[in-house]
């Protein structure tokens, strides 16, 4: 798919993009661009920067700004004001923990794509009160797994999910497997470690690896 800088997405282009989303923490701007040039350089473009540090922000800024390759998204979108903060940032889609009306109307009114979290049914039906039929399923692992998402397939057949939280290379496949399955969300891209010490090529090696994950 080819995307052009600041063009309008939606959230189901968000999830087809590529079979994994890295789920990013990055606590120094200077981190940003190289990683997200590496991550980009693997076939991973769609990137969820967590609103979990106080640089997060400026990381965002940072990628949008100079890797125009990438799309950098928001992640840990708790409030209206982090919507807002993201979007001003250069953030082109968000991704939530949970859902509340206020998250979804405020995505809604600045266009910006969002995922929001659930893990029941009742969740479920309040994003898709919202407007919302791509959700991200949270925690993932701990609230079921591939079983739950099964289960979902009956009564949500026209939701799909980005099922994140305790995904790995050893259950991406599983997840993915499912046809209300579109993507699947993960850290295991990103290493602390491998960010802290400049390894961009391993980084790099891990995105090529999540990017040949494929459905079915």
């Amino acid at each position: 798919m080819a995307l052009k800088q600041g063009a309008l997405l939606t959230s189901l282009d968000v999830m087809r993009d590529a079979p994994v989303i890295p789920v990013i923490v990055l606590d120094d701007v200077a981190h940003a661009v190289p990683l997200a040039r590496a991550l980009v350089a693997g076939g991973i473009r769609m990137l969820e920067v967590t609103l979990r540090t106080p640089a997060a922000l400026a990381c965002i800024e940072a990628i949008a700004r100079d890797v125009p390759a990438a799309v950098a998204g928001a992640g840990t979108v708790r409030s209206a004001a982090d919507a807002r903060a993201a979007a001003a940032a250069g953030a082109r889609f968000a991704v939530s923990p949970g859902y509340t009306s206020a998250v979804g109307e405020t995505c809604s009114e600045l266009g910006l794509p969002l995922l929001p979290g659930v893990a029941t049914g009742s969740e479920v039906m309040a994003a898709m009160e919202g407007g919302y039929t791509e959700l991200k399923f949270f925690p993932a692992q701990q609230a079921g797994g591939a079983p739950m998402l099964k289960a979902f397939a009956g009564p949500f057949q026209d939701v799909r999910f980005c099922p994140t939280g305790g995904v790995s290379p050893a259950n991406a496949r599983e997840y993915l497997a499912l046809p209300n399955v579109v993507c699947v969300g993960g850290s295991w891209l990103t290493p602390p470690e491998s960010i802290r010490d400049g390894d961009w090529a391993r980084i790099t090696q891990l995105a090529r690896e999540a990017a040949a994950l494929r459905k079915g």
